[in-house]
């Protein structure tokens, strides 16, 4: 799905639970005050002073390339979930949705019978694209593997117009691409040469692993490098598909065709069985002329190892070991730094969230989240939406006019909490006992026929974008909705047994940031209905560019590894909504303290506990390979400067913790845009 067009936006989180089926699990608190380092000074580096007790103990497991709170929840999510998996593929009396999920996962888990089948299960896709002899045949093959989940040549899918929010149309975007980036192919530094003859070693040892000579897969990882390169040189950089206005060009199938008429389009919609397409979102008509010099000019025989490479990429982590260690080798060990695979329980916990996410969320449902959660979470969703609205009216930078639109698109936010209202039906989705690599293609394919039945239908306001066990929350410009899945409504970020503060600091900084995307460099441009559309004056426009290029300058100057600096542009909306989502939660806790006896706990005020509850929440170990990824590809900052970044900017934490001028927690130009 086309997550980029959709404008959305998310934070990554975590939580605790006492027990599940009678298994102690280990308890995550919501405050630790063993994990401050108060051999330090919290002015000096207020994240290292939060969290620095808690990193020195907390070293990353050999599975793992980064570990932090979001990860402690995610591992403990993922044994609530592997209980429940364990329990649907063993029982004999299931209903139709424990019998789904449990074969899945149990045919994930059959790791014998995998082994056995070998490339079977793979070998009528490899054979077809081998006998592939006419531009029409390759056609109908881009189609087949678009279905199977695929990433070839460009994307396909469904999306709401950007300017017209209650219409659901096609859309084609860039890909094909095997590395995680187009800068990934152009660069030239030393480090992404290096990166890339390690991706074209590791394609080749693909194609060995096939069978090839060392000759043939040699030529053939080559050949698929020039292919992905010039692909590549046509893609649009990441920095530039942040702004809606450069990915949006509303075209027919006629003037799609134009772009690249060496692809018969019309026999690509029939092989998908696209829905009657009356005009497409087209992200980037270079990249599809990119594509048409690349059909006019690389003969059929040089697309059969592109394809087959993408084939046995897609299907690495469900085919036989030796697969499967050498897709980790690359993208495991030289992309992300970890040191071992995960169990491959854990893998297939994804894989079922994943695929059936809605079916197995309804169990996850039953046994995690109560109505305390939702209505506390409810309650404090309305408390920062009065402070966002406060500290609108409160700019002395918007004019009255600009002013009215905003209150008009925050008054319109929907709220979604812990699970979707009507849950997602998987009747359509047949999952075969013993046939892993099959269940993950037809789910592909079942979810790519899902998103493009929705062409020419009304949208659908109540569908979530993530699943119920899901540690995160997002923020959606074109619905104008924030969605909080139950995964998140637990400590670290919600505790109903600590004070305010340390929750507002948590869930409430979350809520804040979540609200603040819908008035960030993207969501801005967006209106109340979730319409593109200029609601700013040009005075108002002004003034925010340039309060935005102060987040800019002050991000790009954090070094994430090595030479390596943030991106400053590309995390300028996640870094806006950290600075904004803190402020005015601090705004909604003052109002909810406001008469209220404040006593210290554990030595500490409740505005200082606030923003120790914001710190600890990004309490984070990362290697350095993982560091180098997320700042070249990454939209949220390195967690450090999520915590430094966002409090340098606030005269409050300040005056908490009695920090002074010129000490590094000060910023002497402070960066504020909401």
């Amino acid at each position: 799905m086309q997550l980029q067009k959709i404008f959305f936006a998310a934070l990554l989180i975590c939580l605790s639970l006492t027990c599940v089926e009678g298994q102690q699990l280990k308890s995550t608190p919501g405050f630790d005050s063993a994990a401050i380092d108060k051999s330090l000074n919290p002015c000096e580096n207020f994240y290292q002073y939060s969290c620095g007790t808690w990193i020195k103990n907390n070293p990353i497991p050999s599975d793992q390339a980064v570990w932090g709170r979001f990860q402690e929840l995610h591992e403990r999510n993922q044994t609530i979930l592997r209980q429940i998996l364990d329990k649907a593929s063993a029982s004999s009396n299931r209903n139709s949705v424990d019998r789904k999920i449990g074969d899945y996962y149990a045919a994930c888990m059959d790791e014998a019978g995998i082994e056995k089948k070998g490339i079977s299960p793979l070998e009528p896709e490899l054979k077809r694209i081998a006998a592939l002899k006419s531009r029409a045949a390759f056609d109908e093959e881009i189609g087949r593997l678009h279905e199977m989940g695929v990433n070839v040549l460009f994307n396909f899918s469904a999306t709401q117009d950007a300017k017209n929010s209650d219409e659901i149309i096609a859309a084609a975007d860039q890909g094909g691409m095997g590395l995680p980036d187009r800068d990934y192919y152009l660069k030239i530094d030393a480090k992404s040469v290096e990166t890339r003859d390690k991706y074209l070693a590791h394609v080749q040892k693909m194609f060995e692993l096939l069978g090839e000579s060392l000759e043939k897969s040699k030529s053939d990882a080559a050949t698929v490098m020039k292919i992905e390169s010039a692909l590549a040189k046509a893609a649009l950089d990441n920095v530039s598909r942040r702004d809606p206005q450069k990915t949006y060009h509303k075209l027919t199938k006629a003037e799609l065709a134009a772009l690249a008429p060496s692809l018969e389009w019309q026999r690509y919609f029939n092989v998908i069985r696209a829905a009657p397409i009356a005009s497409i979102d087209v992200t980037e008509p270079e990249f599809f002329r990119g594509v048409e010099a690349l059909l006019k000019t690389t003969p059929l025989e040089d697309w059969k190892p592109y394809l087959t490479w993408h084939v046995v990429h897609a299907a690495a982590r469900l085919l036989p070991s030796k697969f499967l260690n050498e897709n980790f080798e690359f993208y495991g060990k030289t992309l992300t730094g970890a040191k071992e695979l995960r169990p491959r329980w854990k893998r297939c916990v994804d894989a079922t969230d994943s695929d059936l996410g809605e079916a197995l969320g309804q169990a996850y449902v039953e046994k995690t989240f109560g109505a305390e959660g939702k209505e506390h979470t409810l309650k404090m969703v309305h408390q920062l939406e009065d402070a966002l609205a406060t500290d609108i009216q409160s700019l002395d930078w918007m004019t009255p006019e600009t002013k009215v639109k905003a209150m008009e698109k925050l008054h319109a936010i929907a709220n979604k909490i812990g699970y979707p209202e009507k849950w997602r039906d998987y009747s359509a989705l047949k999952v075969v006992s013993g046939d892993a690599l099959g269940n993950s293609d037809r789910a592909n394919e079942f979810e790519f026929h899902r998103q493009l039945g929705k062409i020419g239908k009304p949208v659908d306001r109540l569908e979530w974008q993530m699943t119920p066990p899901t540690v995160n929350a997002y923020y959606d410009a074109q619905m104008n909705n924030i969605n909080f899945p139950a995964g998140i409504l637990q400590p670290p970020f919600y505790d109903s047994k600590l004070d305010d503060a340390v929750n507002f600091g948590g869930v409430g900084a979350v809520i804040g940031h979540e609200l603040t995307h819908g008035f960030d460099d993207q969501g801005r441009q967006f209106d109340a209905k979730g319409n593109l559309s200029d609601w700013w004056t040009p005075k108002d426009a002004d003034a925010f560019l340039t309060r935005s290029a102060c987040i800019v300058d002050e991000y790009s100057g954090f070094t994430a590894v090595d030479d390596v600096k943030l991106n400053g542009k590309l995390t300028l909306g996640e870094n806006a909504a950290d600075n904004g989502g803190l402020r005015i939660a601090y705004m909604a806790l003052m109002k909810d303290l406001a008469g209220k006896t404040t006593p210290e706990i554990d030595g500490f005020t409740p505005a200082q506990r606030f923003f120790l509850g914001w710190g600890q929440v990004w309490c984070t170990n990362e290697r350095d390979e993982a560091k180098r990824l997320q700042a070249q590809t990454n939209p949220h900052s390195l967690a450090e400067y999520r915590v430094n970044g966002s409090v340098q900017n606030m005269s409050e934490f300040a005056t908490a913790f009695g920090c002074t001028a010129g000490q590094p927690m000060v910023r002497a130009k402070a960066c504020r845009v909401w």
